[in-house]
């Protein structure tokens, strides 16, 4: 496995090898790293070998062409997404493109995953709905699999995979109870260098709700701040952001503050998903947006645009399992993102 893990020289060294093709501004500040505002995901696509091999071409033209920000998950297609990521960065590493500290590499955990489900680290009452465990043994296990399968000693950030996937299933207590203990896993592991960062990939968790969302941001971090102090390493979220999903910037949720306000507070990283809402968003957008976001080309790099030009969205996920999607998402590297004012006209 490849030693290391993202650091600020690597990082920012990525981003100034690439600096002479893209703006100043598609690359962002973030716990210290440099990050790409456009980054690669992988949770689409079929469980086949021209579908791996797809992907492993789509992830090294993305880094070829200046994407530093790698998203899988050990759900993604049955480990086959993460197996063919592991396999792009060891090609180029070794074809001389580039260095393990340059690139932050981010994956998941929670799911019970066919062929990836311990026989001995989970009791039936860790897994609420048939489906998800939270419980430290079966996240230690899946963790482990995930470095073999991505052959990375570090990983850069380990999201705990939908967790609001247990409410409903458990009281409140005992749902925060698991949180806590998958936290202090996870601080563990980051001592014990497995893992660098870690926090929590959602879906609904972080954006609907009535009158409050499933998941508390604040009660989230300050659990892992009791567990580890200021120096916690809880400093990523993962939520869907992009045209047809406001919520995070419109959408107040505990005295009057968005998600991303409370994550700007606390300092936590935000990463939209979804930013083309699986290819929904890439056509048929109206005249009106195209408008709003001039030196683009095509309705995906617009959709890019609005996701990764929202204030507080550090990098925007895409779904890139081919090499032509991540060429044409490229595309909005040499663009300048929208500044306040514009966003605002866009969003209106």
């Amino acid at each position: 496995m490849f030693s290391g893990h993202a650091t600020s020289a690597g990082s920012a060294r990525f981003a100034a090898r690439h600096a002479a093709n893209s703006d100043a501004r598609f690359y962002r500040p973030a716990q210290g790293l440099t990050l790409s505002s456009l980054g690669i995901g992988s949770y689409l696509g079929a469980m086949d070998d021209a579908t791996d091999a797809s992907y492993g071409a789509a992830v090294r033209r993305a880094l070829d062409g200046g994407v530093n920000v790698i998203d899988t998950s050990l759900n993604y297609r049955h480990q086959r997404s993460e197996r063919s990521i592991g396999q792009a960065i060891e090609a180029w590493i070794h074809g001389g493109s580039g260095a393990r500290d340059e690139i932050v590499v981010c994956t998941k955990a929670g799911f019970l995953v066919p062929g990836a489900i311990p026989a001995n680290a989970i009791r039936r009452e860790d897994v609420a709905g048939g489906m998800h465990c939270l419980a430290p043994a079966f996240l230690a296990d899946q963790i482990e699999r995930s470095r073999q399968n991505l052959g990375l000693e570090t990983i850069d950030v380990f999201y705990l995979h939908n967790p609001e996937t247990q409410i409903g299933h458990v009281s409140e207590e005992t749902f925060y109870g698991r949180i806590r203990a998958a936290f202090e896993l996870l601080e563990h592991l980051v001592e014990t260098g497995e893992i660098r960062f870690y926090g929590a990939a959602t879906w609904d968790g972080f954006r609907k709700g009535d009158p409050a969302p499933p998941l508390s941001l604040a009660r989230m971090e300050a659990i892992a701040r009791e567990v580890a102090g200021d120096g916690h390493h809880f400093r990523f979220v993962q939520l869907p952001v992009n045209l047809a999903m406001t919520e995070a910037l419109a959408k107040p949720l505990v005295e009057g503050r968005t998600v991303l306000e409370t994550a700007a507070d606390l300092g936590v990283t935000v990463v939209s998903s979804a930013s083309i809402l699986q290819a929904r968003l890439s056509r048929d957008l109206p005249d009106e947006i195209a408008a709003a976001m001039p030196g683009l080309q095509t309705d995906a790099q617009r959709a890019i645009q609005f996701t990764r030009s929202t204030p507080g969205v550090t990098t925007a996920l895409v779904g890139m399992s081919k090499v032509p999607h991540v060429e044409e998402n490229l595309g909005v590297a040499a663009v300048p993102p929208l500044s306040p004012d514009e966003f605002v006209r866009a969003f209106a």
